[in-house]
């Protein structure tokens, strides 16, 4: 848990006015029929409708991925371009909440997110994320997730959820669009040059399909290789091309 006791529920929402949310939840898709009812369910089953917006922002999925949102209850936004930093621009656009929370599909989230970041918020954190830990209790990908609990950018990921208030995220510009991968450890760099970055004492549970898919060893090698493209400033689109080539999405 933070520090201090979190606090009430009807106390947590009054950094945005009445009318407004405050809580944004912004979720790039792109083929997850298969988890975003869900994800979306379980958003909105554990906050207020009237303090969290749920905006899914699909790149022109056609697995239904658009449909089964909405059926869930979430507000679909078609996004102008493809590509999560993007979309999450665009819905950060479209967003009316003080915070907004960066999502993606394939997350369990904490129930009791919505209160945990008001709280952050509200103790100075204009920006944080979550631990995760993966939905296998393979011993090795075990290590991956206690790995999350510290501070080094290479323990970082989007899979861990990112919060960020409205006003840091306008004074950063938002996700730099360049960035086609890696756009998550990109802003948080820039996040911590300028404001206190939490990362919660709390979990949230990630899918485990693409070490399943590839084998550990595999993946690691994929993610070194990535990291090591980004330090030496390797174009983006070729960061891209590099990982993809490296594993197996099917």
């Amino acid at each position: 848990m933070l520090p201090g006791k979190l606090p009430a529920p009807a106390a947590s929402y009054s950094l945005a006015p009445p009318s407004l949310p405050m809580l944004s939840v912004i979720i790039p898709t792109y083929n997850e029929a298969a988890n975003i009812g869900r994800l979306v369910a379980d958003l909105r089953r554990h906050a207020p409708a009237a303090a969290v917006e749920i905006l899914v922002v699909d790149a022109g999925s056609p697995d239904g991925t658009a449909a089964a949102a909405r059926a869930a209850g979430a507000t679909v936004l078609a996004a102008p371009r493809p590509g999560r930093a993007a979309q999450m621009n665009y819905g950060a656009q479209q967003a009316r909440g003080a915070v907004l929370y960066f999502v993606h599909a394939d997350v369990g989230i904490h129930p009791d997110y919505a209160a945990t970041i008001a709280a952050a918020v509200a103790q100075g954190y204009a920006a944080g994320c979550y631990r995760f830990r993966f939905d296998s209790r393979h011993p090795l990908l075990r290590l991956n997730s206690y790995g999350t609990r510290f501070k080094g950018i290479m323990s970082r990921g989007g899979d861990q959820t990112l919060f960020v208030t409205r006003a840091l995220f306008a004074q950063l510009g938002g996700f730099n669009e360049r960035f086609v991968i890696m756009e998550d450890f990109e802003i948080i760099q820039r996040i911590r040059r300028l404001s206190p970055f939490l990362i919660v004492p709390q979990e949230v549970v990630v899918s485990a399909r693409k070490y399943e898919t590839n084998g550990w060893l595999r993946v690691q090698l994929a993610n070194l290789t990535a990291f090591s493209m980004f330090f030496l400033k390797v174009p983006p689109p070729r960061i891209a091309r590099t990982y993809k080539a490296l594993l197996n999405y099917r």
